[in-house]
């Protein structure tokens, strides 16, 4: 595209001139171009004149020639056509002119428009234009500015860089940074150069007045002053007023850090236009680099800090207690130290959020915290492990030493009245494990297992106690039993390797096979068999029994099916549920669904419940029951007689079957108190229509009496083992 200058312009004005003339040659060009169009449309419409009185003639002459109508008649229509040819050319070529003529006239107003703001946009620019020299400086300064995280750690160091190549484009005198804090006025004053106390006087006096109106202090803010003296030319000994260039820190209120910085200079130095935007600019980067910064290291320490703290208690937290436990362990090790472990946790404090609400719950953390705080020595660790549950590190001390501590602070924390809501007030007590190194343990696993252990016996002992732990590593190594137990019984269920096996209950009647009670089996990988009994403190403790019932509840009732399609006689099965079962964890749902899918009756199933379980939680067994029975099952309290309180609950709860207590029967031919009891029991279950089963039978005489008493069910190894088939 060809250039609109003719000569390269040297400057503004010449390039304004230049375009302007370029401008009204334009213009003028174009009204040339519109006024010729104008005299070639006359001189159309002149000629079309012309011709068409031209034609109108040849048609009358036509009407006076000899020759046929029919030939006279066609040259006429044909004259006449060409007639009105000549008419639509002159009206088409009047429109298109008229058309042509308001295209010309926009474009004029157009081309004028564009003149007009080109000047005045020039005009403009160039009072705005910076020399190039100071462009350059001020490049330099910007490139410096480059953040990094050890620039922002140092933000005051770097801004001194910053200062030193600002220093090049403009002397001033100081420069300034004034933030906002909870504390009061925050200034930091670099003054470039040296000056007298008398200046430095003046130049904090003002300083410290206009920033407190800038942001909105009082007069009487606290204020504190961090000052830095840089190199630079010999300052003025005396300035009779100061005048600034400031800018704001934008938008950081969510940060709480509100802010100035600027420079300041004496009166004497003056400052051109373009040297004041120069300036405004970086002082518009620097509000980025000092503002961010100063965010950013706020940020960065309060992230340190809550990293290694509790935020709601202000005590060190679980990182930091493991980090100093690992500590504690290398120091004591080396100097032969002992040091002692407390762990607490407040007893019930789940009732406090539930009654009260969680912001009183809270409160009362923050309360144990600061009794903690009044009862610990200088280089005790006090710490929030979570919840509602602290520890505490006592070095160099050993376990009587660990017993005076934890017993002044459970009187401490017993002692202290909370309020809740409407006024009301309750108190706390709290349980504490206690464990020394290297007396109870010697590892950081160890000691924590080990005061858990304590922590656990104190609130087995009835809560508000202390407790130390005797033989850590046997209690431990159980620990971990019972957790490679669960492992490996999550790997046999997913894996399929749990089966039942089924022990026959006999009719003391007849004789014959009654039922049988389903037993599950673990199959290890090498054919061997093991009795879920072994793993039923894993089982309760992990909430293994749900999967377990319904594993066992499935395949018993395909081998049910399985018999009956062999055309065996249908038995009752007698199925063992968890605790959990009866708290409506949809197990009785379960056992419908396969019954249908099967078209078994519901009759055939007994489900069994240990005594103990169904006694602790009498709500949900009545509701169990009524389902129970609802959908045709029955039911076997197993156990029986071995809980403190068994008549009252044969008064309150309905069930078909009984499993006296093995105990009963084993030594009823040895006991007489045993032998009344089995024999009362029975005769009780009779009298109220319930079905009692003797277990452990392992006798042909204990069989003799169970039938002489008059004992329905019976079973036990001398009546038939556990077999993988029903017979």
């Amino acid at each position: 595209m060809p250039s609109i200058f003719t000569v390269a312009p040297q400057n503004l004005e010449e390039m304004r001139q230049q375009v302007l003339e370029r401008f009204a040659g334009l213009i003028e060009s174009q009204n040339r171009t519109n006024h010729f169009a104008t005299n070639v449309g006359e001189l159309v419409h002149d000629i079309n004149a012309d011709i068409a009185i031209g034609l109108r003639n040849a048609i009358q002459l036509i009407e006076r020639t000899d020759i046929s109508p029919a030939e006279k008649q066609a040259v006429q229509v044909q004259l006449q056509g060409e007639i009105e040819h000549a008419k639509r050319l002159d009206a088409t070529l009047a429109l298109l002119l008229r058309e042509r003529q308001r295209q010309w006239g926009e474009n004029s107003d157009d081309l004028k428009r564009i003149m007009f703001d080109f000047s005045r946009t020039l005009e403009n620019l160039a009072g705005t234009l910076i020399e190039k020299d100071l462009l350059e400086r001020q490049s330099h300064v910007l490139e410096n500015i480059i953040i990094s995280h050890e620039k922002v750690s140092q933000w005051r160091l770097f801004v001194q860089e910053i200062l030193a190549s600002f220093h090049a484009i403009f002397p001033f005198n100081f420069f300034f940074i004034a933030f906002a804090e909870e504390s009061g006025l925050v200034l930091y004053l670099y003054f470039l150069g040296d000056y007298s106390d008398e200046v430095k006087s003046l130049v904090r006096s003002k300083l410290i007045r206009d920033m407190l109106e800038k942001l909105n202090l009082p007069a009487d803010t606290l204020t504190d002053i961090e000052e830095f003296q840089m190199p630079a030319p010999a300052g003025a000994e005396s300035i009779d007023d100061i005048s600034m260039i400031t800018v704001a820190v934008p938008e950081l209120d969510i940060l709480n850090l509100a802010g100035v910085l600027g420079v300041a200079y004496g009166s004497l130095q003056k400052l051109s236009v373009q040297e004041t935007s120069v300036i405004r600019s970086i002082l518009a980067v620097m509000v980025m680099v000092v503002g961010s910064s100063k965010a950013l290291s706020k940020t960065m320490s309060e992230l340190e800090y809550y990293s290694t703290h509790d935020p709601l208690t202000g005590l060190h937290n679980r990182r930091y207690f493991n980090e100093m436990m690992e500590y504690e362990i290398g120091r004591s090790e080396r100097h032969a130290h002992e040091f002692s472990v407390l762990m607490l946790d407040l007893d019930d404090f789940k009732d406090i959020n539930d009654t009260y609400g969680h912001p009183c719950g809270d409160t009362t953390l923050r309360g144990v915290a600061e009794a903690l705080r009044s009862v610990m020595r200088l280089g005790d660790l006090a710490t929030r492990i979570g919840g509602d549950e602290f520890a505490i590190i006592l070095t160099e001390t050993g376990q009587e030493g660990g017993k005076v501590v934890a017993e002044k602070l459970r009187t401490e924390l017993r002692g202290m009245v909370f309020e809740g809501l409407g006024g009301k007030t309750f108190h706390i007590t709290t349980s504490i494990g206690l464990i020394t190194y290297p007396h109870d343990a010697q590892n950081l696993s160890d000691l924590m297992a080990g005061v858990d252990i304590g922590l656990y016996r104190a609130k087995k002992m009835g809560k508000d106690s202390v407790c130390t732990v005797d033989a850590v590593e046997d209690k431990v190594q159980t620990g971990r039993i019972i957790r490679d137990h669960a492992e490996k019984l999550r790997n046999y269920l997913s894996t399929d390797r749990i089966i039942p096996y089924y022990q026959p209950i006999i009719d003391c009647k007849t004789g014959e096979i009654f039922a049988y009670e389903t037993l599950a089996r673990l199959c290890e990988p090498g054919g061997a068999t093991i009795s879920a009994g072994m793993f039923i403190e894993t089982i309760e403790k992990y909430g293994l029994g749900r999967d377990l019932d319904r594993v066992i509840i499935r395949k018993s009732l395909d081998a049910l099916k399985q018999t009956l399609n062999e055309g065996k006689a249908a038995k009752k099965l007698f199925i063992n549920l968890s605790a959990q079962e009866i708290q409506g964890r949809g197990v009785l749902g379960f056992a419908e669904q396969l019954c249908h899918e099967l078209e078994l009756p519901p009759q055939n199933l007994v489900f069994e419940i240990l005594e103990r379980d169904a006694i602790s939680d009498m709500t949900h067994m009545r509701k169990f029951l009524s389902e129970l029975q609802k959908k045709g099952f029955s039911f076997a309290l197993d156990d029986f007689g071995s809980g403190y309180n068994s008549f009252h609950y044969l008064r309150e709860l309905r069930f078909e079957f009984v499993k006296l207590d093995g105990d009963f029967v084993r030594n009823m031919l040895t006991s007489k108190i045993d032998l009344a009891l089995v024999t009362n029991l029975a005769h009780l279950c009779e009298d109220l229509g319930i079905l009692m089963v003797a277990e452990f039978v392992e006798s042909g005489e204990i069989m003799e009496k169970l039938q002489e008493i008059g004992v329905a069910y019976a079973q036990g190894f001398h009546l038939g083992v556990p077999t993988p088939r029903m017979a």
